[in-house]
């Protein structure tokens, strides 16, 4: 049967697909590395300081040697000698020390950029998994949708009504669509309609006033009442309906065909509505981010018109300006500084997408 993916299972399910524990065990070595790098830089220059410190004493008594012996004349000329050696060698110990410093600075910088952008590539590839994650799960969901709306198109109750719509068949195929809509939770309504747009039965009448309305003006009975079999389908855009109370649904539409033939005569449409609101916020806050990466997770459409949203602002509204340079799936930084990770819907067996993306987008450091 299919049912809604329910928010644990969606939260199981991408982190399966995206092992995070992998991803924070990778983290926290990266961070690990950093700082113990961090700390033999700190050492290096505080030793090298105390060397810097030692060899200046010893030049210091070196100088003093010699002022005291050139005092003591001709007797103090054999002492000179050692100061002036004990001096020289104070002095090439303070050069190696400047350039162990240098070196040691140099290199435990380089290391610690080297490492700062091992976990900003890291960050960014797991925020492009989790971005694909997203658009997956979805994908997968509403490749059941097509096949619902597909296999209930050939119903006996749903064709009788389409080829003869009296009040016996209306009434039987009313109730037929209510006991789908009782197993399949997923579903805001389905609407049988005529090759005109008249919507004939639905499975939800004491709920949604549609018997009657007509449809024909809408996108995805167009594109209906022009499939050339029953093994195709509509795939709407998400919209608020008028008719259901302005919900967010995602509509899918069979065409309904005489006998159930898949090259039958067209006789009608089947239109189901999927509740796209409270399935698809399941999935994005499902997604695992950490929670120091205070992320947002969405799903955009072809146009990147925000669908879903993670912390449930924007919908339908905002549009996100996705610098893609003609690629399916990455990462960068926009001017904000904050990390924009994206992957285009890879689509799930007979479904092919509708040119949505998973996308997630971190704070700004």
């Amino acid at each position: 049967m299919s049912t809604a993916l329910d928010y644990s299972r969606a939260r199981s399910i991408a982190g399966e697909a995206a092992n995070p524990a992998s991803a924070e065990d990778e983290s926290d070595i990266s961070a690990l590395i950093a700082r113990l790098t961090a700390e033999v830089n700190q050492i290096a220059c505080e030793k090298t300081k105390s060397i810097q410190h030692i060899t200046n004493q010893m030049k210091m008594l070196a100088l003093n040697a010699l002022i005291e012996s050139s005092r003591a004349g001709a007797q103090g000329a054999g002492f000179a000698v050692v100061a002036q050696e004990v001096r020289s060698v104070g002095q090439q110990v303070e050069g190696i020390a400047r350039e162990l410093e240098t070196q040691l600075t140099k290199r435990t910088g380089n290391l610690m950029s080297s490492i700062e952008r091992m976990t900003e590539r890291s960050r960014g590839e797991r925020m492009v998994d989790l971005s694909l994650n997203a658009i997956e799960l979805i994908d997968r969901n509403l490749y059941e949708r097509t096949c619902d709306v597909r296999w209930w198109a050939t119903d006996s109750a749903v064709i009788d009504c389409a080829a003869a719509p009296d009040a016996a068949t209306v009434s039987h195929v009313s109730e037929r669509l209510g006991v789908i809509l009782a197993a399949y939770t997923v579903y805001l309504d389905l609407w049988l309609c005529d090759l005109d747009g008249n919507v004939l039965a639905s499975g939800r009448p004491d709920r949604f006033d549609v018997i009657g309305q007509n449809v024909a003006a809408t996108k995805w009975f167009r594109e209906a009442r022009g499939l050339r079999s029953g093994d195709d389908y509509v795939a709407g855009d998400v919209e608020c309906q008028p008719l259901l109370a302005n919900a967010q649904v995602a509509t899918y539409c069979a065409s309904v065909r005489a006998d159930g033939k898949v090259n039958g005569k067209p006789i009608g449409v089947l239109a189901i509505h999927f509740d796209w609101q409270s399935q698809a916020r399941a999935i994005v806050q499902g997604v695992r981010v950490n929670a120091a990466d205070k992320a947002r997770v969405l799903l955009v459409d072809s146009n990147f018109r925000v669908i879903a949203a993670s912390d449930g602002q924007g919908l339908l509204t905002e549009r996100v300006p996705l610098s893609l340079e003609q690629q399916r799936s990455g990462f960068y930084y926009d001017g904000s500084g904050a990390l924009v990770a994206f992957h285009a819907t890879p689509g799930y067996e007979t479904y092919k997408g509708l040119g949505w993306f998973g996308v997630i987008i971190g704070a700004a450091a």
